[in-house]
């Protein structure tokens, strides 16, 4: 059998996806370990939430006049020193350097609170409520240079409520969040998520579309 799946998860607040992915490890969902959990924001409350859990945390703040190049590059360090195979991003709020996004090519996952490929970017509950959507949920996709656009994996979705406001749709989507990120990390530990030729794979068969996990 293979050797657990070593990864880092990069968060700039609470972490809450970070502790959805720590229990699962814990809970035997997820053949891995996570090595690192860094953070670009020495406030962050994950950081001391990690650190309770016995897990490395760290914080790595872009220096005065440091380019995202600069920064990037110590970022790619901090992740390859831990060991980490994989890189999963909880809420971290800082665009990646193109450069490190393409030698993590692959290894990098990403949750987005949306049904990509709409409502890329940030407030996303706000801006599906305004529109007078019907569904809405969250996305797990591999990371590419393009913000928000890199290949989804999968997705929870969920039907809006009559007169739902932002916080309570915010909390549902959060909740699809702690279900379906897990998943997919542990798809990649037990390699049945694999990236290749430019795509993510699932048992062997190209994604064409991503798989759905509906909510009540």
């Amino acid at each position: 059998m293979a050797r657990p799946l070593a990864f880092a998860v990069l968060i700039s607040g609470r972490g809450s996806n970070m502790l959805a992915l720590a229990d699962a490890v814990h809970a035997g969902h997820i053949r891995g370990r996570l090595v690192l959990v860094l953070s670009d924001r020495a406030d962050a409350a994950g950081l001391a939430a990690a650190a309770g859990l016995g897990i490395e945390s760290r914080t790595l703040v872009p220096m005065p006049d440091e380019d995202r190049a600069g920064y990037g590059r110590r970022l790619g360090d901090a992740m390859a020193a831990a060991g980490a195979e994989l890189v999963a991003l909880a809420g971290f709020m800082r665009i990646l350097d193109a450069g490190l996004v393409r030698s993590w090519q692959g290894r990098l996952l990403n949750i987005h609170p949306s049904l990509l490929p709409a409502y890329r970017g940030l407030h996303t509950h706000r801006r599906v409520l305004a529109a007078g959507e019907r569904h809405h949920g969250c996305t797990v996709h591999f990371v590419t240079e393009e913000l928000d656009a890199g290949p989804a994996v999968i997705q929870g979705r969920l039907a809006l409520r009559p007169g739902e406001g932002e916080q309570p749709l915010s909390a549902r989507v959060q909740h699809l969040e702690h279900i379906i990120y897990p998943r997919a990390v542990g798809w990649y530990a037990d390699g049945r998520l694999q990236w290749r030729e430019g795509a993510p794979w699932l048992d062997g068969r190209r994604l064409a579309r991503p798989v759905i996990e509906e909510a009540d």
